[in-house]
């Protein structure tokens, strides 16, 4: 080849850095599942999905279960970014909801059930991931807040906050089916998480509070 001559695509794709490569792995592997879930990766179809050799991948993992775990932790870890940057704009508890609820359901939007597919997945949900990684975290930023707006003891607050953890995902879920579209089902969303939780205090109130003589 002289000077010249145009690089072959095999010279392009040296040019990437190892992490900038790493990268390309994920986010193929992160197509796959949430095109045809977590069963469909393997090393020959991630490198197929990307446009490198299999032995390339073997370089940067050591196995597919490495892979999926390392994709988890990668999408958790933003998901929560963005959620928590979502909740310290919020001025009223209505807003934190919603912005916690737009957040997740946007990020559905545009992934898919990345990780609620990789979560029920033996093979890459770790039961020993850091707690940075489940939704832990977020129950401890929000069950103080929900303790203290809602008049409401911590035990309480918490199961509370747990327990409406599952509507985000029930609406992520209808949100991929396309039978409503993002900004409905996030007021829809938003109205049953608080109406859950107000109904909890209203119960706690009338039926738990130690009576005041």
């Amino acid at each position: 080849m002289t000077s010249d001559s145009a690089p072959t695509d095999k010279q392009k794709r040296r040019r990437y850095s190892p992490k900038v490569r790493r990268a390309m792995i994920l986010d193929a592997a992160a197509e796959m599942v949430a095109r045809d879930g977590v069963s469909s990766v393997s090393f020959e179809a991630v490198s197929q999905e990307a446009g490198i050799s299999k032995s390339l991948v073997y370089n940067y993992f050591d196995g597919v279960p490495d892979l999926l775990k390392e994709l988890l932790e990668r999408e958790l870890r933003e998901q929560r970014r963005l959620q928590f940057e979502a909740a310290e704009r919020a001025t009223t508890f209505e807003e934190l909801v919603r912005f916690i609820t737009r957040e997740y359901l946007s990020y559905i939007d545009r992934r898919g059930l990345i990780i609620e597919r990789l979560q029920a997945d033996p093979a890459s949900s770790d039961k020993n991931m850091p707690a940075f990684y489940s939704k832990s975290p977020a129950v401890d930023y929000l069950a103080p807040l929900v303790a203290q707006h809602f008049d409401l003891p911590e035990l309480e607050a918490r199961a509370a906050t747990e327990v409406s953890f599952g509507l985000p995902a029930a609406a992520g879920e209808y949100l991929l089916r396309r039978e409503m579209d993002l900004q409905a089902l996030e007021d829809l969303t938003v109205s049953m998480i608080i109406g859950a939780i107000v109904r909890a205090r209203n119960d706690y109130l009338a039926q738990r509070r130690t009576l005041q003589r």
